[in-house]
C-alpha cells in the first residue's frame, strides 16, 4: 500500500481503498481465508455481497485467489434469499443518494439521480436475485451483465440498449473529468472553460468540432433522465421480491422440485400442470426464457385462487394465442399489476378466462387502470355507426357489433375484478353496452327491411325489468317491449306487416349463429313476455294501440312492469310520446285497495308457483326470502301508491327508488338501507356465480369450492366463504322482514 500511494517525488499510481473489506474501516486489514468465509456466512450486510460481484484476483498467490473466489460465490449468489434482501438493497441505494451534500447534488455523475450508481445498482440487483438459478448473468463488468439480461429477458431489449449507451456515456464523462487534473472527481465542473474543454474532449481526439457547454449539459440532462426512469421503473419493480424469495431449484423449474412444489400449492394435478410448464419453457427463444423467469412467481400467484390448475392451462393458452407478440412477456415481467391481475382473473374467472383466451389482445389492458374504463353508450355508438359506414353488409355489421359488445363485457369483467367498480356500475355499463348492439341491431335491420321497399313504420325498443332499471348481470338476458308507429302515407296494416318483420330480424341478428363463430360470445336474447297479454300479445303494437289497450284492458302487474320501462333503442319522437302515454299509468294519481291487494296477490302466488320444485327459499337470490323479488316488489308497490304525488319516486332503479322512499319518509332510513344491501349483495352472488363459473345461476352455492369463488368476487378474503353464507342468510331474512313489515302490512 505504501509503495502504490505513499508520498514521493512522482504521485501515487492510484488510492488503495480496503473500505470494502469485512466490517469496513473497523475490521483489519487482511484475514485470512478461513476468517472470510466465516464473517460472509455468519454477519454480512446484504451490499457487501453485491460488493462481492466484482471480486477478482489481481496480484498474490494465484491458487489462494482461486480458493477465495470459490468460497464466496455460492455465499454471493445465495445472498438473494437472506429476509428483506431486495428491500435492503433499495434502501441501501436511498441512502447513498440522500448523503450527497446539496451543494454536490446536481452536479454527480456517479452517486446521484440518473448517474453510474442507478445504473449499477439495477443491474446488480437482477444478478443477484436471479443468477442464482441462471448462470449466464454471473458477470462482473456491467457492460457484459446487462447484455446477459438482455439476453436472459430480465430487461427488454431496448432497456437493455438504453442502459448500455448511457453507461458507457457516464463512464466517459467521469474519466474525461478525471483526466484534466488526474484526480479523483465524480463531479460535473462549473466553469465555461472547463465545460468546454469536456465538450470538445467527450468527442475524442479526431473530431474537430467544438460544441458548446449548453450541448453537453443537454445530453448529460437527457442521459440522466433516461437512467433514472430505467432505474425506478426496474429496480423497484415488485417482481424481484417474490423472485428472490424462490429457492434456485424452485426459480430453475426443474421437474423433481416443480411437482412437489405444485402439489404443496394447491394444484389438484401437478402432472397435468407441469406439462403446461414444460410446453412454455420448451426451447431456447426469448419468449421460452422469460416464461422460465415468470412461472415460478406466476405459479404462486395462480394458487392463491380457487382453481390454479384452470388458471394455468388458461394461461398457456393465452399465451400460446399471442404467440411471439412483443409485448405480452416484457408486460407481465415489467408490471406487477398486470401479472397479478392476469392471474387472478384467470384462476378465478371461467367467463374471463374463456373471453380472453379468444381476445387475447385484451390483456394490454390489465396493467392500465384506465383502460378499464367501462367505454360509454355514446362512445360505443360512435364506434359502431363508423365501422357499419365501411361495412355494408348485413352479416359483416353484425359481426362487428357483436365484437364490441363481447369486447366490452369483458373490460367491465377484468375491471369489477380489479376493484374498479362497484355492482351498480357494472350493472350501468352491462346496459349501455346491450344498448349499444340493439340499437346496432336495429339499424342494421331497417337497412334489410329498405333494401327490399321504403320503411313503412318508426319503431322503438322499449327496455324493461332489470335492463330497464340498469340492473342487469353479466349474461342477462334483455326484456323489452317494441313499439311502431306507421310512417305518413302507409296503413296501420303495412305499417304492423313491416314492424313484425323488424322486430323478428332483430332479434335474430343478436342470436343467430355467424361464420365463422363469434367464440365465447354469451348472445343477447330479447324476452318480450312483459308486453301487453303477455307471451299471447302481439310481439309488435303500435303506440294507438298501446294506448287502446291500457285505456280498456291494462291489469295492475302491467303498470307495474312499466314501472322500470326505458327507451332503449329506436325514434326519439316515439320514445317520448311513448313516455307520454305510459306515465300516467305507471304513476297514477291514486291506487285502488283492491290494486293493492292484486298485487298481494300475485306476489304470493309468484313465491308460490315460480320457485323451482326442491330449492331452498333461504337460498334462491331472485325469488327466496328477502332476495331481489321481495325488495323490487316493495319497492314497485310503494311507487303505484306515491310516485303520482311525489317525482322523487320517478325511477326505473330500484336503489334510487329506495332513497327517494327514505327521504319521503316512507321508509326508515334503516330500513332502506338494509333492503339496498340486501338487494346489491344478491345481485353480486348473482353476477359472481356467472363470472366464476360461465353458467347463470339463481342460487347462492352450496358447494365449499364454488361459494369460496363467489366470496371472493364479492370481496371476502381467502377462507371466508362461510362469512358470506352467514352474512347473505342474515341480511336475506332481516330484509324478508321488513318485506312483509312493509309490503303486507304485517
Amino acid at each position: 500500500s505504501r509503495a502504490i500511494s505513499s508520498v514521493a517525488r512522482e504521485p501515487g499510481l492510484w488510492e488503495v481503498d480496503a473500505n470494502l473489506r469485512p466490517e469496513g474501516k473497523s475490521g483489519p486489514l487482511v484475514r485470512t481465508l478461513a476468517s472470510h468465509e466465516s464473517y460472509y456466512a455468519r454477519w454480512a450486510e446484504s451490499w457487501e455481497f453485491q460488493a462481492l460481484l466484482k471480486a477478482r484476483t489481481i496480484a498474490g498467490d494465484k491458487d489462494l485467489g482461486e480458493r477465495y473466489e470459490q468460497a464466496v460465490a455460492p455465499l454471493i449468489w445465495s445472498s438473494a434469499g437472506r429476509d428483506g434482501f431486495v428491500e435492503s438493497v433499495q434502501a441501501m441505494r436511498r441512502r447513498v443518494t440522500e448523503h450527497i451534500p446539496a451543494a454536490e447534488e446536481q452536479r454527480q455523475i456517479k452517486l446521484g439521480r440518473g448517474g453510474l450508481r442507478d445504473v449499477e445498482f439495477t443491474v446488480q440487483l437482477l444478478q443477484l436475485v436471479h443468477g442464482k438459478s441462471d448462470e449466464s448473468l454471473r458477470r462482473r463488468d456491467t457492460t457484459s451483465a446487462i447484455a446477459a439480461l438482455s439476453a436472459g429477458g430480465y430487461i427488454g431489449r431496448s432497456d437493455a440498449a438504453a442502459f448500455d449507451h448511457a453507461y458507457r456515456y457516464l463512464r466517459l464523462l467521469e474519466h474525461r473529468i478525471q483526466l484534466f487534473q488526474l484526480r479523483r472527481t465524480h463531479l460535473m465542473p462549473v466553469s465555461e472553460a472547463a465545460l468546454r474543454a469536456l465538450a470538445k474532449a467527450v468527442l475524442g481526439p479526431f473530431s474537430n468540432d467544438r460544441p458548446p457547454p449548453s450541448s453537453l449539459l443537454a445530453t448529460w440532462q437527457k442521459t440522466k433522465r433516461s437512467v433514472r426512469e430505467l432505474h425506478e421503473r426496474i429496480f423497484y419493480r415488485p417482481l424481484l421480491n417474490t423472485a428472490a424469495k424462490l429457492s434456485s431449484e424452485d426459480a430453475r423449474l426443474t421437474p423433481e422440485a416443480a411437482q412437489g412444489r405444485l402439489a404443496a400449492l394447491g394444484y389438484r394435478d401437478p402432472q397435468g400442470a407441469m406439462r403446461h410448464i414444460e410446453a412454455l419453457t420448451a426451447g431456447v427463444s426469448r419468449r421460452a426464457a422469460l416464461q422460465r423467469q415468470l412461472l415460478p412467481i406466476l405459479l404462486d400467484w395462480l394458487a392463491e385462487g380457487v382453481d390454479p390448475d384452470a388458471g394455468l392451462l388458461a394461461f398457456r393458452r393465452v399465451s400460446e394465442a399471442l404467440g411471439t407478440t412483443h409485448w405480452y412477456l416484457g408486460m407481465l415481467r415489467d408490471s406487477t399489476a398486470a401479472a397479478e391481475r392476469l392471474c387472478h382473473v384467470l384462476s378465478n374467472s371461467r367467463l374471463i378466462a374463456d373471453l380472453l383466451e379468444v381476445s387475447p389482445e385484451s390483456v394490454a389492458w390489465l396493467g392500465h387502470d384506465k383502460e378499464l374504463t367501462p367505454v360509454g353508450f355514446e362512445a360505443q355508438w360512435q364506434e359502431i355507426t363508423s365501422k357499419m359506414s365501411r361495412h355494408s353488409d348485413p352479416e359483416s355489421a353484425m359481426r362487428l357489433i357483436r365484437l364490441i359488445r363481447r369486447r366490452e363485457t369483458l373490460r367491465i369483467a377484468i375491471a369489477d375484478s380489479a376493484g374498479l367498480l362497484n355492482q351498480d356500475q357494472v350493472g350501468a355499463a352491462l346496459a349501455d353496452t346491450d344498448r349499444a348492439a340493439v340499437l346496432g341491431a336495429l339499424r342494421v335491420a331497417e337497412g334489410i327491411v329498405s333494401a327490399a321497399g321504403p320503411l313503412k313504420t318508426a319503431l322503438l325498443v322499449v327496455a324493461m325489468g332489470r335492463q330497464g332499471g340498469h340492473e342487469i348481470g353479466y349474461g342477462s338476458d334483455a326484456d323489452v317491449m317494441y313499439v311502431h308507429r306507421a310512417l305518413p302515407g302507409y296503413t296501420e296494416e303495412e305499417a304492423q306487416e313491416q314492424a313484425a318483420r323488424m322486430v323478428s330480424k332483430v332479434s335474430s341478428l343478436l342470436t343467430q349463429p355467424l361464420k365463422p363463430a363469434i367464440m365465447a360470445e354469451r348472445v343477447l336474447q330479447m324476452d318480450a313476455d312483459l308486453r301487453p297479454e303477455g307471451k299471447n300479445g302481439a310481439m309488435v303494437r303500435s303506440l294507438d294501440s298501446f294506448a287502446e289497450y291500457y285505456r280498456r284492458w291494462s291489469l295492475i302487474w302491467e303498470a307495474q312492469a312499466l314501472l322500470r320501462a326505458r327507451p332503449m333503442a329506436g325514434d326519439d319522437a316515439l320514445a317520448n310520446d311513448f313516455l307520454a302515454l305510459i306515465d300516467p299509468i305507471r304513476y297514477p294519481e291514486t291506487i285502488s285497495e283492491q290494486d293493492i291487494r292484486e298485487v298481494r296477490r300475485v306476489k304470493a302466488r309468484v313465491e308460490a308457483e315460480r320457485l323451482p320444485r326442491g330449492a331452498d327459499p333461504a337460498r334462491h337470490l331472485k325469488l327466496g326470502r328477502g332476495g331481489l323479488s321481495d325488495v323490487e316488489w316493495l319497492v314497485q308497490l310503494l311507487q303505484l301508491q306515491h310516485a303520482g304525488k311525489h317525482p322523487e319516486l320517478r325511477t326505473t332503479s330500484t336503489v334510487e327508488a329506495l332513497d327517494a322512499a327514505a327521504g319521503l319518509g316512507l321508509l326508515t332510513a334503516a330500513d332502506a338501507t338494509l333492503l339496498a344491501d340486501a338487494w346489491r349483495l344478491a345481485s353480486r352472488i348473482r353476477s359472481a356465480n356467472v363470472i366464476w363459473s360461465g353458467r347463470a345461476s339463481d342460487l347462492l352455492p352450496s358447494s365449499r369450492r364454488d361459494l369460496e369463488a363467489v366470496a371472493r368476487w364479492c370481496g371476502y378474503e381467502p377462507g371466508h366463504a362461510a362469512t358470506l353464507e352467514e352474512d347473505y342468510l342474515r341480511l336475506s331474512r332481516r330484509a324478508r322482514a321488513v318485506f312483509e313489515k312493509v309490503f303486507y302490512g304485517h
